[in-house]
């Protein structure tokens, strides 16, 4: 028998929404999560979260998915799209409902907020009504994960270090599908992660309050639990988010494809050399994977200047 063990290939995402095109922030997750898993000879995949249906703008996919391929962000598979993988969420709802792990709930928000004896950073924490009651069936439900009594969920995140969560007292039993029937980002994302062999999730730091939940929801599945990295926001002069209201990156980025790059890499604490000023995206990007260190990432925000395309 050999003696060598077998090293399993590390497997990255980035996951845009497609409610408009990319903006300064949403390449900032992109670069960083391409790097470090192309730095360890790993997949890069691409995923387009389009769950909430109402909010998708019509042609925006297209357009990332042109963005991220003109400045050489190649993905190393088939796109995913969570509008087409209803089914497989379908299946994991009614494999945890015959497990006993979740249960449906008719409260409206309204009867929470009025009813909820504490309240947590994301709001009114579920009281667990309807997990004493049995509906009668007549109402639209949603479906709530039991989280227990004692859920202390703590994870080491690789840019933010330790992160603590008692989920059952902090966060509740929280909702995987909504009474509209449409499933929530919580469920969705830790399926597609986890069948799509994904080892490693780089976002951005807004979405920390998420990750407890997830790996929660993993262990309620059995699933491999991927490391987590989440990286500073990028602000603007007001101190905001850089969302696709404050700033988008213009559809036809050949011109300043080379500065965006650079100036994504300087936020990222990775401090390129100066004589790679005015180099293709593709050169940037593979002295980028070369040299890309985590350690090296700030924890906290900070303010970009930009200019409007």
């Amino acid at each position: 028998m050999s003696s060598h063990r077998l090293i399993k290939q590390q497997v990255g995402r980035f996951a845009p929404s497609p409610t408009g095109i990319l903006h300064f922030g949403s390449l900032v997750t992109a670069v960083a999560s391409f790097c470090h898993a192309k730095q360890s000879g790993g997949k890069w995949l691409v995923r387009i979260d389009d769950l909430d249906q109402p909010r998708v703008v019509v042609g925006a996919a297209d357009i990332i998915l042109h963005q991220l391929d003109s400045l050489g962000l190649h993905w190393d598979s088939n796109i995913i799209y969570q509008s087409k993988r209803y089914s497989r969420y379908e299946e994991i709802i009614d494999w945890l409902n015959d497990q006993n792990l979740i249960y449906p709930c008719i409260c409206s928000r309204k009867h929470i907020v009025a009813s909820a004896p504490h309240f947590g950073d994301d709001g009114p924490i579920y009281p667990g009504t309807c997990l004493r009651i049995t509906p009668n069936g007549q109402e639209p439900a949603a479906m709530r994960i039991k989280t227990g009594q004692r859920n202390r969920i703590t994870f080491s995140d690789l840019i933010q270090g330790e992160i603590k969560q008692d989920i059952a007292n902090e966060i509740g039993d929280f909702i995987l599908r909504r009474r509209d029937g449409v499933f929530a980002y919580q469920l969705a994302v830790v399926i597609d992660d986890y069948d799509s062999g994904v080892t490693q999730v780089v976002r951005g730091r807004d979405l920390l309050s998420s990750t407890t939940r997830q790996i929660f929801l993993s262990q309620q599945l059995k699933f491999t639990t991927p490391t987590y990295a989440h990286l500073p926001l990028a602000l603007n002069c007001t101190g905001e988010k850089i969302s696709k209201r404050h700033h988008q990156i213009d559809a036809n980025i050949y011109s300043n494809g080379s500065k965006l790059i650079f100036k994504t890499l300087q936020f990222l604490g990775q401090n390129p050399p100066s004589g790679l000023r005015g180099e293709s995206p593709q050169q940037l990007l593979r002295w980028a994977c070369d040299n890309f260190s985590l350690s090296s990432v700030p924890k906290v925000d900070s303010y970009v200047p930009l200019e409007r395309h």
